[in-house]
Protein backbone atom coordinates (compact mmCIF):
# COMPACT_ATOMS: atom_id res chain seq x y z
CA UNK A 1 0.00 0.00 0.00
CA UNK A 2 3.12 2.14 0.85
CA UNK A 3 4.33 2.36 -2.92
CA UNK A 4 0.89 2.12 -4.42
CA UNK A 5 0.39 4.23 -7.27
CA UNK A 6 -2.05 6.43 -9.62
CA UNK A 7 -2.78 8.15 -12.79
CA UNK A 8 -4.02 11.11 -13.18
CA UNK A 9 -4.31 12.84 -16.58
CA UNK A 10 -4.65 16.11 -18.66
CA UNK A 11 -2.42 19.34 -19.24
CA UNK A 12 -3.84 21.41 -15.66
CA UNK A 13 -4.03 18.86 -13.63
CA UNK A 14 -0.44 17.09 -14.10
CA UNK A 15 0.96 20.79 -13.63
CA UNK A 16 -0.64 21.24 -10.76
CA UNK A 17 0.28 17.92 -9.33
CA UNK A 18 3.93 19.07 -10.13
CA UNK A 19 3.58 22.29 -8.90
CA UNK A 20 2.11 21.36 -5.65
CA UNK A 21 4.35 18.51 -4.93
CA UNK A 22 7.25 17.42 -7.83
CA UNK A 23 8.11 14.44 -5.75
CA UNK A 24 4.62 12.85 -5.66
CA UNK A 25 5.23 12.66 -9.79
CA UNK A 26 6.70 9.23 -10.64
CA UNK A 27 6.84 9.54 -14.32
CA UNK A 28 4.71 10.99 -17.26
CA UNK A 29 3.48 9.65 -20.62
CA UNK A 30 3.01 12.41 -23.30
CA UNK A 31 1.57 11.62 -26.90
CA UNK A 32 4.31 11.57 -29.39
CA UNK A 33 2.85 13.51 -32.37
CA UNK A 34 2.30 16.83 -30.16
CA UNK A 35 4.59 19.40 -30.45
CA UNK A 36 2.29 22.59 -29.42
CA UNK A 37 2.92 25.15 -27.18
CA UNK A 38 0.61 23.46 -24.15
CA UNK A 39 2.90 20.33 -24.72
CA UNK A 40 6.20 22.02 -24.48
CA UNK A 41 5.59 23.95 -22.25
CA UNK A 42 4.66 20.88 -19.49
CA UNK A 43 7.76 19.36 -20.95
CA UNK A 44 9.70 22.24 -20.17
CA UNK A 45 8.25 21.54 -16.44
CA UNK A 46 9.09 17.91 -16.33
CA UNK A 47 12.95 18.33 -17.15
CA UNK A 48 12.60 21.63 -14.68
CA UNK A 49 11.64 19.06 -12.12
CA UNK A 50 13.77 16.03 -13.10
CA UNK A 51 10.80 14.24 -13.71
CA UNK A 52 11.21 11.29 -16.10
CA UNK A 53 8.61 10.86 -19.18
CA UNK A 54 8.14 9.03 -22.05
CA UNK A 55 6.82 9.60 -25.61
CA UNK A 56 3.60 7.41 -26.65
CA UNK A 57 1.74 6.77 -29.68
CA UNK A 58 -1.87 8.07 -29.02
CA UNK A 59 -3.05 4.70 -29.27
CA UNK A 60 -1.01 3.46 -25.85
CA UNK A 61 -2.18 6.18 -23.95
CA UNK A 62 -5.95 5.54 -25.15
CA UNK A 63 -4.94 1.96 -23.50
CA UNK A 64 -3.68 3.50 -20.20
CA UNK A 65 -6.83 5.41 -19.85
CA UNK A 66 -9.26 4.61 -22.07
CA UNK A 67 -12.09 6.42 -20.85
CA UNK A 68 -10.22 9.62 -20.25
CA UNK A 69 -9.88 12.50 -22.49
CA UNK A 70 -6.51 12.74 -21.31
CA UNK A 71 -5.56 15.37 -24.28
CA UNK A 72 -2.00 13.79 -24.51
CA UNK A 73 -0.76 13.90 -21.79
CA UNK A 74 -0.78 10.70 -18.13
CA UNK A 75 1.39 11.47 -15.39
CA UNK A 76 1.98 8.40 -12.44
CA UNK A 77 1.47 9.34 -9.01
CA UNK A 78 2.05 8.27 -5.48
CA UNK A 79 -1.38 7.58 -4.10
CA UNK A 80 -3.13 9.93 -2.14
CA UNK A 81 -1.32 9.38 1.74
CA UNK A 82 -3.02 12.12 4.02
CA UNK A 83 -0.56 13.25 6.70
CA UNK A 84 -3.54 12.56 8.73
CA UNK A 85 -5.07 9.32 9.58
CA UNK A 86 -6.91 9.56 12.40
CA UNK A 87 -9.26 12.56 13.81
CA UNK A 88 -7.60 12.14 16.75
CA UNK A 89 -4.03 12.68 15.29
CA UNK A 90 -5.66 15.81 13.21
CA UNK A 91 -7.02 17.59 16.49
CA UNK A 92 -3.57 16.87 18.30
CA UNK A 93 -1.48 18.07 15.46
CA UNK A 94 -3.39 21.28 14.94
CA UNK A 95 -4.21 22.35 18.22
CA UNK A 96 -8.01 23.72 18.12
CA UNK A 97 -7.67 27.45 18.24
CA UNK A 98 -9.06 28.82 15.15
CA UNK A 99 -9.21 26.04 12.83
CA UNK A 100 -11.91 25.37 10.17
CA UNK A 101 -13.04 22.28 9.07
CA UNK A 102 -14.72 20.96 6.30
CA UNK A 103 -17.82 17.65 6.69
CA UNK A 104 -19.08 16.28 3.35
CA UNK A 105 -22.01 14.05 4.53
CA UNK A 106 -21.92 11.34 1.84
CA UNK A 107 -20.89 13.25 -1.15
CA UNK A 108 -21.01 10.39 -3.94
CA UNK A 109 -19.83 12.65 -7.29
CA UNK A 110 -16.06 12.61 -7.51
CA UNK A 111 -16.68 16.46 -9.55
CA UNK A 112 -18.05 17.72 -6.46
CA UNK A 113 -15.42 16.09 -4.02
CA UNK A 114 -12.99 17.81 -6.60
CA UNK A 115 -14.45 20.89 -6.29
CA UNK A 116 -15.28 21.15 -2.62
CA UNK A 117 -11.11 19.92 -2.47
CA UNK A 118 -10.50 22.90 -4.59
CA UNK A 119 -12.72 25.55 -2.61
CA UNK A 120 -11.69 24.41 1.10
CA UNK A 121 -8.05 24.78 0.14
CA UNK A 122 -8.47 28.09 -1.27
CA UNK A 123 -10.70 29.48 1.69
CA UNK A 124 -8.08 27.97 4.20
CA UNK A 125 -9.47 25.10 5.51
CA UNK A 126 -7.25 23.30 7.63
CA UNK A 127 -8.76 19.43 7.01
CA UNK A 128 -11.89 17.68 4.94
CA UNK A 129 -13.57 14.85 7.16
CA UNK A 130 -16.28 12.10 5.08
CA UNK A 131 -17.76 8.94 5.90
CA UNK A 132 -16.32 5.67 4.88
CA UNK A 133 -19.25 4.49 3.61
CA UNK A 134 -21.43 5.49 0.88
CA UNK A 135 -19.37 8.58 0.17
CA UNK A 136 -16.55 8.50 -3.13
CA UNK A 137 -12.80 8.68 -1.92
CA UNK A 138 -10.02 10.16 -3.55
CA UNK A 139 -9.82 8.75 -7.11
CA UNK A 140 -8.28 10.05 -10.73
CA UNK A 141 -11.59 12.24 -11.57
CA UNK A 142 -11.25 14.06 -7.65
CA UNK A 143 -7.24 14.73 -8.40
CA UNK A 144 -8.03 15.93 -11.96
CA UNK A 145 -10.83 18.52 -10.40
CA UNK A 146 -9.12 19.52 -7.42
CA UNK A 147 -6.43 21.05 -9.34
CA UNK A 148 -3.84 20.10 -6.50
CA UNK A 149 -5.94 20.36 -3.84
CA UNK A 150 -5.72 16.89 -2.81
CA UNK A 151 -2.23 16.59 -2.27
CA UNK A 152 -2.34 19.87 -0.13
CA UNK A 153 -5.16 19.18 1.79
CA UNK A 154 -5.86 16.47 4.33
CA UNK A 155 -8.49 14.18 3.92
CA UNK A 156 -9.72 12.04 6.89
CA UNK A 157 -12.37 9.14 6.52
CA UNK A 158 -14.34 8.42 9.78
CA UNK A 159 -16.20 4.89 10.13
CA UNK A 160 -19.06 7.04 12.22
CA UNK A 161 -19.67 10.66 11.35
CA UNK A 162 -22.03 11.70 14.43
CA UNK A 163 -19.38 9.74 16.21
CA UNK A 164 -16.52 12.22 14.97
CA UNK A 165 -18.76 15.15 15.19
CA UNK A 166 -19.19 14.55 18.84
CA UNK A 167 -15.52 13.94 18.96
CA UNK A 168 -14.91 17.12 17.42
CA UNK A 169 -17.48 19.21 19.76
CA UNK A 170 -15.69 17.72 22.60
CA UNK A 171 -12.37 19.60 21.65
CA UNK A 172 -14.09 22.41 21.65
CA UNK A 173 -15.05 23.01 17.96
CA UNK A 174 -18.30 24.49 17.12
CA UNK A 175 -20.44 22.40 14.65
CA UNK A 176 -22.53 23.99 12.01
CA UNK A 177 -24.66 22.13 9.46
CA UNK A 178 -26.51 23.88 6.50
CA UNK A 179 -29.82 22.78 5.19
CA UNK A 180 -32.06 24.99 2.95
CA UNK A 181 -35.18 24.53 5.70
CA UNK A 182 -33.64 26.25 7.69
CA UNK A 183 -35.09 29.39 9.33
CA UNK A 184 -31.43 30.83 11.02
CA UNK A 185 -29.58 32.49 7.76
CA UNK A 186 -26.11 31.94 7.15
CA UNK A 187 -25.27 36.43 7.17
CA UNK A 188 -27.17 36.39 10.59
CA UNK A 189 -24.99 34.00 12.50
CA UNK A 190 -21.77 35.29 14.32
CA UNK A 191 -19.11 32.41 13.59
CA UNK A 192 -15.74 32.50 15.87
CA UNK A 193 -13.43 29.78 17.34
CA UNK A 194 -12.53 26.56 15.44
CA UNK A 195 -15.66 25.29 13.55
CA UNK A 196 -16.98 22.68 11.15
CA UNK A 197 -18.83 23.46 8.43
CA UNK A 198 -21.55 20.40 7.49
CA UNK A 199 -22.64 20.09 4.09
CA UNK A 200 -24.96 17.41 2.75
CA UNK A 201 -24.90 15.15 -0.01
CA UNK A 202 -26.22 16.21 -3.52
CA UNK A 203 -29.81 15.83 -3.39
CA UNK A 204 -30.50 14.30 -0.16
CA UNK A 205 -28.41 17.02 2.38
CA UNK A 206 -27.23 16.13 5.57
CA UNK A 207 -28.85 12.82 7.49
CA UNK A 208 -31.35 13.15 10.17
CA UNK A 209 -28.54 11.84 12.59
CA UNK A 210 -25.75 14.42 10.97
CA UNK A 211 -28.29 17.54 11.37
CA UNK A 212 -29.35 16.75 15.07
CA UNK A 213 -25.71 16.57 16.01
CA UNK A 214 -24.79 20.10 14.93
CA UNK A 215 -24.97 23.16 17.22
CA UNK A 216 -26.39 25.46 14.80
CA UNK A 217 -28.21 24.95 11.46
CA UNK A 218 -28.47 27.21 8.67
CA UNK A 219 -29.41 28.14 4.80
CA UNK A 220 -28.11 30.31 2.27
CA UNK A 221 -30.68 32.82 1.39
CA UNK A 222 -31.45 32.20 -1.69
CA UNK A 223 -32.80 35.71 -3.72
CA UNK A 224 -33.26 34.41 -7.58
CA UNK A 225 -35.19 31.62 -9.11
CA UNK A 226 -32.82 29.11 -8.57
CA UNK A 227 -33.59 27.02 -5.32
CA UNK A 228 -30.61 24.97 -4.87
CA UNK A 229 -26.65 24.84 -5.27
CA UNK A 230 -24.00 22.62 -6.05
CA UNK A 231 -22.59 21.28 -3.19
CA UNK A 232 -19.07 22.67 -4.07
CA UNK A 233 -20.95 26.27 -4.69
CA UNK A 234 -22.67 26.67 -1.42
CA UNK A 235 -19.53 25.66 0.07
CA UNK A 236 -17.35 28.03 -1.48
CA UNK A 237 -20.64 30.84 -0.41
CA UNK A 238 -20.20 29.68 3.69
CA UNK A 239 -16.74 29.26 3.80
CA UNK A 240 -16.01 32.77 2.76
CA UNK A 241 -18.76 33.93 5.08
CA UNK A 242 -16.91 32.18 7.87
CA UNK A 243 -13.49 33.60 6.79
CA UNK A 244 -15.04 37.09 6.06
CA UNK A 245 -15.85 37.75 9.36
CA UNK A 246 -12.64 36.05 10.99
CA UNK A 247 -11.22 39.32 8.53
CA UNK A 248 -12.83 41.76 10.22
CA UNK A 249 -11.58 44.05 13.00
CA UNK A 250 -12.34 42.28 17.06
CA UNK A 251 -14.35 44.53 18.62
Amino acid sequence: MKNAKQLIFGFHSIKSAIRSNSANVVTAYIDATRNDGRMNELKSLLEEKNINYHVFEKQRLDELMPKAKHQGAIAEIKQHQSKYTTLEDLIEVDEPTNLVFLILDGIEDPHNLGACFRVADAMGVSAIIAPKDNAVGINTTVRKVACGAADALPFVMVTNLVRAINYLKENNIFIIGTDDSSEKKLYGELFSGSIALVMGSEGKGMRRLTKEACDVVVSIPMMGSVDSLNVSVATGICLSEIQRQRALPQA
